[in-house]
């Protein structure tokens, strides 16, 4: 999600200190409007437009109408609410393109990152009892974890994990995962990683989420799962959110995943995202998901009942660390609380937000706007393409402005697509017309070493060679000159068309794809 987070620039918002004197001030004229009891930073640019929420939901339908049939995603789901009140739920579109099962707004659909909010609100909670503190670090409760520096490992605190500051490089580890290695493998192998300077480097990691919220449900001494249902879904009552993968599978409402491949969607994947739940295990419906947003509005209040410490929460909602700087000294910052998205709109009204994608088959959003006490969420059950990020934006413009200031599909379809885009030097490239020969295939078969990754195995089968790596990589090796094959594959971080290069040497195989930071050779 870096590039989008490239694109949504958000601004810096200016706090100034109020001032008194001794001479009391002259009272306005009557036709002079004044804000006088307001503090200057909680001052928007200008005043809602007349009925804003009421034209703005008006016109939700016809938005999503127009960014389904642009798009072509099979379904999606969206929910306002406005003053504690959900004033605009609704489905659209299908399921399963298979099915052809209408979604409806009880219809629980997979999060993806929009998980790492609800997580930092269950942090919250156990901050504001006293159970755990942003500050408390992470060793102290997971005495096994380390990271590749010493002295960074005995200070990174939960904070510094969930605000992505902790100098973990970009989306560390969730290759691991994608092999098939559970949570505790990946954990552990974070202190393999390289580090860039800590609290000052901002860099968006699943992995160093997770291990903020794996110290805080070791503090609570129950599993995570259990401790988010126990401090947050069970209270504001939303019975079909889950962080089990099972729970979500189970359901028997509920929005298949679909990747876009070919120009169209099709179901051909199932992303099981428990080994990083409390970053993107989530699945939950947008029913569900209003209560949960009218809880932040009402600064952690539900029912009258405060379910979350305000002063825990306030840590989360206000930024933490610059998450997007400005190329140029107007630009607007934008920011990292712990959890969430932290900005400034162009109507100098703050703004929190968070996005979920999985390229196997979700795409999420939401955006509240505290001054305006409202907030939107929109599900996808699709590869993202900048639908749900869309959505909400034309529902903040026209909120704050009465019409919709920018084309946003478009500028987020741009930044989508270039995610979408495969990997590999080879990519789009034609075998040689007159390789050299391969060596005999039994001479590369052997089981191949790796520290890191886990065995690489090479078997010969049906007159060709096949590779293994971890419990979920199986593929055919094609040769493509002398020692050098290929293969392709699909997962959460390789999307259609990537490919990679095999290369052997001797007793040693480089896979081109895991040489990130030069951990690809494998040794027989």
């Amino acid at each position: 999600m870096n590039a989008l987070a490239r694109l949504a620039v958000v601004g810096l918002i200016a706090v100034v200190p109020g001032c008194t004197a001794d001479k009391p001030a002259e009272q306005a004229p009557p036709s002079t409007p004044t804000q006088a009891d307001v503090p200057p930073p909680l001052v928007p640019a200008m005043p809602l437009p007349e009925n804003a929420v009421d034209k703005a939901v008006a016109k939700l339908d016809g938005i999503a109408e127009d960014l389904m049939s642009k798009s072509g995603i099979p379904g999606m789901a969206v929910a306002v609410v406005h003053r504690g009140k959900t004033v605009y739920a609704k489905g659209f579109g299908v399921k399963d393109v298979k099915t052809g099962e209408k979604i409806d707004v009880d219809t629980v659909f997979q999060l993806a990152s929009l998980s790492k909010p609800l997580t930092s609100t269950v942090v919250a909670h156990q901050v504001g009892v006293n159970a755990i503190g942003w500050d408390t670090p992470v060793v102290s409760k997971l005495p096994w974890f380390a990271l590749s520096d010493p002295v960074v490992t005995k200070m990174v605190t939960v904070g510094d994990m969930l605000s992505h500051r902790s100098g973990l490089p970009d989306h560390a580890g969730d290759m691991l995962e994608d092999l098939g290695h559970d949570r505790r493998y990946v954990l552990e192998h974070l202190r393999d990683f390289p580090l860039d300077p800590f609290r000052i480097s901002y860099a968006y990691t699943n992995y160093g989420y997770t291990t903020g919220a794996e110290a805080v449900a070791a503090s609570a001494g129950k599993p995570w799962d259990v401790l988010a249902d126990d401090v947050l879904f069970d209270p504001l009552g939303m019975p079909s959110t889950s962080y089990r993968f099972a729970d979500y599978e189970s359901r028997a409402d509920r929005a298949i995943g679909h990747i876009h491949v070919d120009g169209k969607y099709e179901p051909l994947y199932v992303r099981d995202a428990d080994p990083q739940a409390p970053a993107g295990g989530v699945s939950s419906s947008v029913n569900d998901m209003t209560r949960w947003l009218a809880m932040v509005l009402a600064n952690g209040k539900h029912d009258d009942k405060q379910i979350v410490g305000a002063d825990a929460l306030l840590p989360a909602l206000t930024p933490q660390i610059l998450s997007s700087p400005p190329s140029e000294p107007a630009m607007r910052s934008g920011f990292y609380g712990y959890g969430f998205n932290v900005g400034t709109t162009s109507a100098a009204r703050t703004s929190l937000s968070h996005s979920g994608a999985f390229e196997l088959g979700a795409g999420t959003n939401f955006v509240i706007l505290p001054s305006a006490d409202i907030a939107i969420v929109a599900l996808t059950n699709a590869t993202p393409s900048g639908v749900a990020e869309a959505l909400t934006a034309q529902f903040a413009d026209l909120v704050q402005f009465g019409e919709v200031r920018e084309d946003w599909w478009e500028l987020y379809r741009a930044v989508f697509a270039e995610m979408e885009k495969p990997v590999g030097s080879l990519v789009g490239k034609q075998p040689p017309p007159n390789p050299s020969p391969a060596a005999a295939l039994a001479s590369y078969v052997g089981t191949y070493n790796n520290d890191f990754w886990g065995p690489a195995r090479v078997t010969e089968k049906d007159g060709g060679l096949m590779l293994s790596l971890g419990t979920k990589l199986n593929v055919p090796l094609d040769h493509w000159d002398s020692n050098v094959f290929t293969f392709e594959f699909v997962t959460e971080n390789a999307p259609p068309g990537t490919i990679s290069k095999a290369t052997f040497d001797g007793n040693k195989l480089t896979l081109e794809y895991y040489d990130e930071f030069g951990k690809g050779t494998f040794t027989r």
